[in-house]
């Protein structure tokens, strides 16, 4: 299958359209099923739709499931679980910062990618992909940092911080994994893992949830039509993710990533009545440069 040079570009900017979706959806179910629970939601009820589009992919290509080695597995596992904590302290920073500034911390994640992946992936670094990540990463400062005269608590900087990492670990991880795999087409490879990280973490949090929270799993129930946007909305924004991943490297496709933050800009407006500050307004210009230099780089 032809890898055209923009696949990852579109691919990536769906995904984080569809992940903006899927963050306000689980934020707004936070305050029905907490933290953990929306945490939850992601990952439970995505997993039939992740199973779902590897199934269209092996029936559109008549492909057969590629094989699952060890090093999949090791990569696939440490990325999920990085995944799952990642999500539940981004949920955990929002219910105690703006939408958009919460997303804003989380995306430190373009820096930790850029080092993770040169160490264990070996992907490479040019002088412009770093200006790309400088300039992204002065804008998250600059629409981070608090505003004088408002009270500053360092734990939603310190939850969106330790997201980010986490996030980035698993971008690393997802990435590591699809290159295990001797598959047809990337598409293959890019699904297959897919549903193999959900059916992991799924495995994980049902589990957890049996032996420590079983009314949780009870009110998770009792809101499956707002959770299986939810997850739809997740597996769909993964599904784009790890097509990207499979044709760019992490540190390029996250930093484009960072796009997400102005449509987190437009969800704040429209759902949760929240205004920019003009430094916030700065801190997405800073963004704009880094995509632009991306792109170029």
């Amino acid at each position: 299958m032809t890898i055209e040079p923009w696949y990852w570009i579109a691919f990536t900017l769906v995904a984080a359209v569809l992940q903006t979706g899927r963050n306000a959806t689980q934020r707004g179910l936070t305050d029905n099923l907490g933290t953990l629970g929306a945490t939850m939601v992601r990952f439970v009820f995505g997993l039939p739709f992740g199973l779902f589009f590897l199934a269209v992919v092996l029936a559109v290509s008549q492909a057969d499931l590629p094989r699952f080695n060890a090093g999949t597995w090791a990569w696939a596992t440490a990325a999920g679980l990085a995944q799952i904590a990642a999500t539940f302290l981004m949920l955990a920073a929002m219910r105690e910062k703006s939408f958009v500034v919460a997303t804003a911390l989380t995306k430190f994640e373009p820096v930790w990618v850029a080092v993770f992946g040169l160490v264990f992936l070996a992907d490479a670094i040019g002088p412009a992909l770093l200006l790309a990540i400088a300039a992204a990463t002065a804008g998250v400062v600059v629409m981070s940092w608090p505003v004088q005269g408002v009270q500053w608590s360092p734990r939603p900087v310190i939850l969106g911080l330790a997201s980010g990492a986490g996030f980035g670990v698993a971008a690393i991880g997802f990435r590591g994994a699809i290159r295990t795999l001797d598959a047809p087409s990337f598409v293959v490879a890019a699904s297959s893992v897919l549903a193999l990280g959900l059916c992991i973490q799924s495995a994980v949090l049902v589990g957890y949830m049996l032996w420590r929270d079983r009314p949780l799993l009870a009110n998770l129930a009792r809101n499956w039509r707002t959770s299986m946007v939810a997850g739809g909305l997740g597996a769909a924004a993964s599904q784009g993710w790890f097509l990207a991943f499979a044709v760019e490297s992490a540190a390029r496709v996250r930093t484009l990533a960072l796009v997400e933050i102005f449509f987190a800009q437009l969800v704040s407006r429209r759902l949760f009545s929240q205004q920019n500050s003009r430094r916030e307004w700065v801190g997405m210009g800073l963004l704009i440069v880094g995509v632009i230099l991306v792109l170029q780089s």
